[in-house]
């Protein structure tokens, strides 16, 4: 019984429980996204596959092309000239509709259960991904089913961001989100070092088990997603977080009928809610206009634009980078650029660390955008003049690029979907992250655009491009910035009040 055990032991036994299954949520989480991140990156390290010179192979006796063309052994029809425009095509295609279902999605995850919504989701993008590879062995050549494969695949990957951190929001409160978020958003860069790894098994190949393999992966995930994701705190008789506008009393005592969400989100009618032991009513989910109007919105979402277009296009064009530049093989131009998303794994839990600690997620955002610029240049300047300067600049590079796009991703994202504006109402979430990420998707289509674009006029360009994408992003942060920097002077100002009272009452 209850009475029999001291009060410590029953605290103890709550604690242990409760971590256990705070614990358990982030590691599925994590591995969920990694499988998806996982499957978008076959592509990056295939494309110096799909063309090649092929001058220094040995031609088939049965090949039929001239022994003038030094592409026949690339995959058709990226084996002509154009090949950069039409490979940047393919990734548009996919990251246009993802752009465009980002919108979508975040509305549907405010009113379904994560859990199928989720599974779903990563079931429809393994087939998809798995369809893309198998185009290899089904000897396609035509683009229009590349072109539609990916739409497919980016719509249905919608279904992962808004899903994934409104379930971690649902079981963190703001504490430490910075820092947990950032380990936790490694899940991005671990999911390209794998989908880097595991293409560059086959991409010399078979490639198109580069795909293939992902998609069996991400599927399963899918299942296992199915059976154990526990949505929400209170499903599993667990306490919920404190989120803004809760205040921390309301959490000392669990068992109090006033604790209860209709007490906290009706405060109108405590007196009923207390006496009331009937289910109450959920919070109706906020609309898209109604999450625009919530502080520091629409700032980070145009932040993340061009941070997210400067992210996205060394995830897809690094490769074939140094490929092309630093002539490395498929393999080993694939295996180098996993640096950059090592990188990026410092730099998102350094970005969550620091926004923790200094409570200053936009200045610590332009900060890192900042430093990022300089080191872009001095990366396409001498990054390529030994391995050891290549490693060291793309791990830099890396910290810089995606430190900030990993801390408005997820701690940000939560941060203001959870906003002291909606008093106490964690529905709108979802549609905050959706939005957030929806915007950043627009840049994250660009880049890679642009980049298939311009990269025929030199590499130099391109980096020109992604220099003055990352000055625009820390430009739109500015006023945010400069009430974080009033915000830090007046509670100086009240510390160094408080110490002159006491000082005076001595």
């Amino acid at each position: 019984m209850r009475s029999s055990l001291a009060p410590g032991v029953w605290f103890f036994r709550a604690f242990s429980r409760d971590s256990w299954f705070r614990g358990s949520i982030l590691l599925l989480t994590f591995l969920i996204y990694t499988c998806y991140h996982m499957s978008r990156k076959p592509i990056s390290v295939v494309k110096s596959r799909l063309h090649q010179n092929c001058s220094e192979q040995i031609k088939p006796i049965n090949d039929t092309h001239s022994l003038n063309d030094t592409m026949w052994c690339s995959w058709a029809p990226f084996d002509k000239d154009n090949y950069k425009e039409l490979l940047a095509g393919v990734d548009n295609a996919f990251l246009v509709a993802y752009a465009i279902g980002m919108f979508i999605s975040g509305v549907f995850g405010e009113r379904l259960p994560l859990r199928y919504y989720l599974s779903a989701g990563m079931l429809l993008s393994g087939l998809f991904t798995s369809l893309f590879g198998l185009g290899y062995f089904w000897n396609i050549h035509e683009l229009w089913y590349f072109v539609v494969i990916q739409v497919c695949n980016g719509l249905v990957q919608t279904t992962g961001w808004p899903s994934v951190v409104t379930c971690v929001g649902n079981w963190f409160g703001k504490g430490k989100r910075g820092f947990i978020m950032g380990i936790w958003n490694s899940h991005t860069s671990v999911g390209n070092i794998l989908g880097s790894l595991i293409a560059g098994i086959w991409v010399n190949g078979q490639w198109g088990l580069s795909f293939v393999v992902p998609g069996i992966i991400t599927a399963i995930m899918g299942v296992i997603t199915f059976l154990f994701l526990i949505e929400h705190p209170e499903d599993v008789d667990c306490s919920p977080p404190q989120h803004h506008g809760e205040p921390a009393e309301n959490q000392d005592n669990p068992e109090d009928p006033g604790n209860s969400p209709c007490s906290i989100r009706d405060s109108g009618l405590e007196t009923v809610a207390k006496t009331s032991k009937g289910p109450c009513e959920e919070p109706a989910a906020i609309d898209f206009f109604g999450a625009l109007r919530i502080p520091g919105v629409v700032e980070f979402s145009l932040c993340l634009l061009f941070a997210k277009l400067v992210s996205y296009t060394f995830l897809y064009w690094l490769p074939l980078y140094i490929f092309n530049v630093a002539h490395f093989s498929a393999k080993e131009a694939g295996d180098l650029s996993t640096l950059f998303d090592v990188g990026g794994i410092i730099g998102g839990i350094m970005a969550g660390l620091i926004s923790d600690y200094t409570n200053g997620r936009a200045t610590t955002c332009c900060v890192m955008l900042i430093l990022a610029a300089p080191m872009m240049f001095l990366y396409n300047y001498i990054g390529q003049d030994g391995i050891t300067s290549s490693i060291v600049m793309l791990i830099i590079c890396g910290g810089l690029v995606n430190g900030p796009y990993a801390l408005i991703t997820t701690a940000v994202s939560a941060d203001l979907g959870t906003h002291k504006s909606l008093k106490g109402n964690a529905k709108a979430l979802s549609t905050v992250t959706a939005i957030i990420d929806g915007t950043g998707s627009i840049g994250a289509a660009l880049g890679p655009l642009l980049a298939g674009l311009i990269s025929p006029t030199g590499w130099n360009n391109v980096f020109y491009m992604l220099i003055s994408a990352d000055v625009l992003a820390c430009l739109l942060l500015c006023r945010l910035v400069y009430k974080e920097i009033l915000a830090w002077k007046v509670s100086l100002s009240r510390g160094s009040g408080s110490s002159v009272v006491l000082t005076h009452q001595r």
